[in-house]
């Protein structure tokens, strides 16, 4: 009896030491923006070179999402969850101590090689660990703090950079993610390893077999290029309305990151009270809110408030579309969860990647307001479709 209520508290905070795991990986990437002028400085190069820093990591991050997945399907998600957690904030402290130019890349490339292994094989093995009532809940929480820790992140490097200088932001990122890395360590399920031998062509070989699946992560190609595609420039954007300080623009930003944590209570009242309706209603909500953002630029007097909606409901709707997407996907390809959400990660991580370039000409162009007009667009098309996916998977379930 007490080994059962054991493994539920566990199984309770699961979602939470992920969740935080998360925060502090994900925030190491996007705290390096507000770094990029001090790394510079000291270490006596361009503001562009030190861009190569976050370069390194976003490339090593995407080719080894692609990796990790399969890997926690042969091995084991709670092993590579570990191993990763550890690389993580170990290369996260190293970057921190670098000494020269080189050693800062290759320790930042390294960082974004283990943070690939949290995030996609997190989301898998929550998928796997919670029953269908809970998972999606489970599944809007982590994805919140992740995504806290990313909307956050310009505050906190900030403010450290200030206080400290940016070593000081990289090591205690890495102090936290170590701290945390113990807690994994002791509450996540190592999971089974399988009879087969690891073959990284077969495993996506059966996923690509999938016509309905490969259709679902093909438009969350639109998320990730409404969402990535558009966080990167989020800051600048507000800066360029507001003209506030950094850090106060920071805390604008902010709100779409507790957007994304406050979508976990919204869900459980959406599936009872919408069911698959949840899907157009999230859709609506996001497209509200890009809109919010978009005439934020026209009526200046009340921007900050409209910026300030218009990023929490965006991230609010964000969660709701992506984990129903991701928990859609999974239930899809159940025996395969972690290629699945590599699948998923690598999808979005493109329509980031693409729409970064693209929103960073509509902004030379001197049409900045485009770029979540735009957004506003995709996300309720994806909603859109995702729901007559959902349909059509329920319907075939019931007609067997």
């Amino acid at each position: 009896m007490e080994s059962e209520t054991k493994a539920l508290s566990n199984k309770s905070a699961l979602p939470l030491v992920l969740g935080f795991m998360g925060f502090w990986a994900n925030g190491d990437n996007y705290a390096a923006a507000p770094l990029l002028p001090s790394i510079a400085a000291d270490l006596g190069i361009s503001i562009s070179r030190a861009g190569l820093t976050v370069t390194a990591y976003m490339l090593s991050f995407g080719l080894f999402t692609i990796l990790f997945g399969p890997l926690s399907d042969k091995f084991g998600k709670g092993r590579v969850i570990k191993t990763a957690a550890f690389g993580t904030s170990l290369f996260s402290i190293l970057g921190g101590l670098s000494f020269n130019f080189e050693s800062l890349v290759l320790f930042r490339a390294m960082n974004g090689m283990f943070g690939a292994g949290i995030f996609p094989v997190t989301m898998a093995l929550i998928g796997s660990e919670f029953g269908d009532r809970e998972r999606q809940g489970a599944l809007a929480k982590v994805m919140g703090l992740g995504f806290l820790g990313g909307a956050s992140a310009t505050v906190i490097g900030g403010t450290l950079a200030q206080v400290g200088s940016w070593r000081t932001v990289y090591i205690l990122y890495g102090i936290a993610e170590l701290v945390l890395s113990f807690f994994v360590l002791r509450l996540v399920p190592n999971g089974t390893i399988a009879k087969d031998k690891f073959n990284l062509f077969k495993s996506y070989g059966m996923a690509f077999k999938n016509h309905r699946l490969v259709l679902l992560v093909s438009i969350l190609f639109g998320v990730g290029f409404s969402v990535f595609g558009t966080f990167s420039y989020s800051g600048f954007y507000a800066q360029s309305i507001t003209h506030l300080p950094i850090i106060l623009v920071g805390l604008i930003v902010a709100a779409f990151g507790i957007g994304t944590v406050t979508s976990s209570k919204f869900i459980s009242v959406f599936q009872a009270r919408l069911g698959l309706k949840q899907l157009p209603c999230a859709g609506l909500i996001g497209f509200a809110s890009l809109l919010a953002l978009v005439l934020a630029t026209t009526f200046v007097q009340i921007a900050v408030p409209l910026l300030v909606i218009g990023f929490y409901g965006f991230g609010l709707a964000f969660v709701i579309i992506q984990s129903t997407a991701a928990m859609t996907a999974q239930g899809l390809l159940p025996g395969l969860r972690g290629t699945v959400m590599s699948m998923v990660s690598f999808a979005m991580f493109v329509g980031g990647g693409i729409g970064t370039t693209v929103n960073g000409l509509i902004i030379a162009s001197g049409y900045i307001r485009f770029m979540y007009a735009i957004a506003a667009v995709l996300i309720f098309s994806v909603a859109l479709c995702l729901w007559r996916i959902l349909k059509r998977i329920q319907l075939e379930k019931t007609s067997k």
